[in-house]
């Protein structure tokens, strides 16, 4: 199993390469909101446009293809708003599609610049007082729950199954939590005293097990991440739920990237 350490730096190691990956959030180049009106945009082939359930794609000739696909007449997407996206294959390019209220498209690019320049995540040194045992408090029913987003007059809707109720230095916390996003366990999305001074401002998130039978959930904020909104500009990430403000500084987790660091 290794040490408390060792196994910090196998998941830290792993969270860098996922953030590498040549498609994933550091290759976002581009953002285009559609409209109902058919249009085409700079750096994606086709027009694209939508309506109030779905986004359309009409390839117009170009090299195009969708789940394996080639894309040959006009595409249709209708996605779960504030859910997963999908993606279009243009040459060595991928075009997200997804739903933030409206229909939003997003190239990722392998030759990004921000991939091109990543040096990893700075982060906090991993500390197992930082590991703090909850208890998970479900609602009797799950609460929809509004957000706000980084990006102005955006808003998100997640399920809230309940609360993570815990203590620290005496002092009982709450926070609510969403579903997590591999289908079990929660995810929580919190700042503290320490964000907009050593961490990112706007959010961080920590995920859990699936909480035990008498709702005992840890929360380890050393695995404490930041949300693609700190890495790129591309992102549309969702701010916490009311509520969701620690008074203290959680001195654990990822830091402000670099990127946002410097000049």
């Amino acid at each position: 199993m290794g040490t408390f350490i060792e196994q910090w730096q196998d998941w830290h190691a792993n969270r860098e390469r996922d953030l590498a990956d040549p498609y994933g959030w550091l290759a976002l180049v581009s953002l285009d909101w559609l409209t109902d009106v058919p249009a085409t945009y700079p750096t994606v082939p086709g027009v694209w446009w939508q309506d109030a359930e779905a986004a359309y794609l009409d390839p117009q000739g170009a090299e195009l293809s969708y789940e394996g696909q080639p894309i040959t007449e006009v595409q249709r997407f209708e996605l779960v708003n504030s859910g997963a996206g999908t993606r279009v294959s243009a040459g060595d390019v991928e075009v997200e599609v997804a739903r933030r209220s409206g229909y939003l498209i997003r190239v990722h690019s392998p030759k990004a610049p921000a991939l091109r320049d990543f040096r990893g995540v700075p982060t906090y040194q991993p500390d197992p007082n930082w590991v703090i045992t909850g208890t998970f408090e479900p609602f009797a029913e799950p609460r929809p729950t509004t957000v706000g987003a980084v990006t102005p007059g955006l808003n998100h809707v997640y399920q809230a199954p309940g609360l993570v109720r815990f203590e620290h230095d005496g002092t009982e916390h709450t926070l609510t939590a969403f579903n997590g996003k591999t289908g079990s366990g929660l995810n929580i999305l919190f700042t503290d005293a320490t964000s907009g001074v050593t961490t990112y401002p706007a959010n961080r998130s920590v995920v859990t097990a699936e909480p035990a039978s008498d709702g005992t959930v840890t929360l380890d904020f050393n695995r404490a991440v930041n949300l693609p909104c700190a890495f790129t500009d591309f992102a549309t990430c969702p701010l916490p739920p009311e509520g969701n403000h620690l008074p203290f500084e959680v001195t654990a987790g990822e830091l402000l990237p670099y990127e946002r660091s410097e000049p």
